[in-house]
């Protein structure tokens, strides 16, 4: 059975393709338009890429499974009174608006989005059969869902966090004997008053007083409060409160006044400060809902996801402070991952919760995107100004990092979610303590973020002081962890200031290349870590195609290219 995932939020809209359980594909919007958390619309682009991945077409697909975000106003069958009338009149002159499923439910107060939804309207538009199921998944659920999948577990806390969704920020689920249950950010918050807690958007709130862009900017600040002290922690942690159910409140009116507060709060301490001071409460209430939780039902794994666990600092502290045997941050944590949980809902709704669990599988990979193989290399030869200097791809990429060059990798498919993972990664010598600042410039980055390190699994162990409950966390690059002190001074590119780094732990069957890159360098250079930063420039989402690729090796961003055939570079 063929399932399309499809989240069309107003950021990172998204699309997924599974074959029963089986994920083909998964593409954001952004990555194809190339414009940073492109979203507001049925992903078009990203639907036709994952079916293209797929070698398969729109008639062939047998449900899709869609995000309560907004879509024309015509594909709605609710609308009465002067809604109706002004939606007529829109449609007709050729003004039509796009309204929010999640917004017309919490105005109507329902919950039941296929009742509201002209299916056969969007099926006939999109090119899909008339027989093709429809169905809407909830957004906390559908972040919850692939924690749980992508594990072994027989029990947990499933907890999510984020801006907001089918109006909550959070969600609390606890999977124990056998069955899954909903403690809070069901459907039926739908039909509530919304609640003003969202620390998610507290630190939205705060990036943008720093003069960063909210939705975009928020790991800036994360880098940024490692240099700063919380000075205004206590005026903002007066605002928050966690309850004996570990649900975080607050005694803002309403978001703008919380936006307002945020505001004035940075006015009054240095950016560094105000940073510090965020990231402090977000990370206290996090972990006292959390912890709570825990003892309360008494599990011992923890499942995130939402935009808020993108904050590697903040999941360093919940892995080291709560006690937990494993904690798992699904990779795709922000929206970009909503198809993906949209569809395992779906699965579990037709097959039950036995049936589900018997299909689950840890991730080795993310590699979800168009593998554009030969092609590749075909393309990047063939571009004026760069050539091929030579076909030993392993050898060459350790050798020039080991000269302080830098090197991108690329190779398979790209990465699903906002990582680079070996497929899309710009990779350099840790022990040039220089190529921070240099390579910062090349991509136009800001001046303080860090650069995360890839290690080989066998040998992260004697440079991080990485917790197992926090290894599998870490082949996707979602937590930080501490640096043995020895190591520090040998590898300063890829240490953050307060003595942490954000280890990608790799193993060679999920991307040989890239694996015996690094395992050549160790040999060259006696250094098990290199730098593993994302291929792209600031403000630009991660390349793509081999076009993408050709671009930044001509404009200067980096020295070399390596593919699983060859190293290509300028002349």
């Amino acid at each position: 059975m063929l399932i399309l995932g499809v989240h069309s939020g107003y950021h990172e809209a998204s699309a997924c393709l599974f074959d029963d359980y089986r994920m083909i594909a998964a593409v954001a919007l952004e990555r194809l338009t190339r414009r940073k958390i492109d979203g507001g619309r049925v992903p078009e682009e990203a639907i036709d890429e994952c079916l293209a991945i797929a070698r398969s077409a729109r008639h062939k697909v047998d449900a899709v499974v869609l995000g309560r975000g907004p879509f024309p106003w015509r594909y709605y069958n609710h609308f009465g009174g002067g809604r109706l009338v002004e939606g007529l009149v829109r449609q007709a002159i050729g003004r039509e608006k796009h309204k929010s499923m999640e917004r017309e439910l919490m105005l109507a107060k329902r919950t039941d989005s296929e009742a509201i939804f002209r299916h056969e309207t969007f099926l006939v538009e999109h090119g899909f059969r008339p027989d093709c199921r429809v169905r809407f998944f909830n957004h906390h659920l559908a972040h919850a869902l692939p924690t749980l999948f992508h594990t072994d577990w027989s029990e947990a806390l499933l907890y999510t966090a984020d801006g907001g969704g089918d109006n909550v920020q959070y969600s609390h689920r606890v999977f124990q004997n056998g069955r899954i249950d909903t403690l809070y950010g069901g459907d039926d918050a739908l039909t509530h008053p919304m609640r003003i807690d969202s620390l998610g958007l507290a630190y939205g709130y705060a990036t943008q007083a720093l003069g960063f862009r909210i939705n975009r900017h928020e790991g800036k600040l994360t880098g940024l409060a490692a240099y700063g002290k919380p000075a205004a922690f206590e005026s903002i942690a007066a605002h928050f409160t966690v309850d004996d159910a570990g649900q975080i409140r607050s005694d803002f009116a309403s978001n703008p006044d919380l936006k307002r507060f945020m505001d004035e709060t940075a006015q009054r301490v240095s950016r560094e400060d105000m940073a510090a001071s965020i990231q402090a409460a977000l990370e206290h209430f996090i972990l006292q809902s959390v912890k709570r939780l825990l003892a309360r039902h008494r599990v011992t794994k923890l499942g995130l996801a939402g935009g808020v666990f993108a904050n590697v600092r903040l999941n360093q502290r919940l892995a080291e402070e709560t006690g937990v045997d494993e904690l798992f941050v699904y990779p795709a944590m922000s929206d970009q991952g909503l198809p993906s949980g949209g569809v395992l809902q779906f699965l579990l709704e037709r097959d039950g919760l036995d049936a589900w669990l018997a299909r689950r599988y840890k991730l080795d990979q993310l590699y979800f995107g168009r593998d554009f193989g030969a092609a590749a290399d075909e393309m990047i030869a063939a571009a004026p100004g760069l050539k091929q200097i030579g076909d030993e791809p392993v050898r060459l990429a350790a050798e020039l990092c080991a000269a302080s060059k830098v090197v991108a990798l690329y190779t398979k498919g790209m990465e699903y979610g906002p990582r680079a993972l070996g497929a899309r990664t710009i990779l350099g010598s840790p022990a040039d303590s220089g190529i921070n600042d240099s390579l910062n410039r090349r991509l136009a980055r800001s001046e303080f973020m860090p650069f995360a390190p890839v290690v080989a699994a066998e040998d992260a162990d004697a440079v991080f002081r990485l917790p197992a409950a926090s290894r599998y966390a870490a082949r996707f690059m979602t937590i930080t962890c501490a640096v043995r002190d020895e190591w520090r001074k040998r590898i300063p590119a890829v240490v953050h200031v307060d003595g942490t780094a954000r280890p990608q732990l790799i193993e060679r069957a999920a991307n040989p290349t890239y694996y015996d890159i690094v395992a050549r360098f160790k040999a060259l250079t006696g250094l098990p870590v290199m730098i593993n930063t994302s291929f792209n420039v600031h403000e630009e989402p991660i390349i793509n195609t081999p076009a993408e690729c050709a671009r930044a090796l001509l404009d200067d961003r980096i020295d070399y290219v390596a593919t699983e055939r060859a190293v290509y570079g300028r002349g």
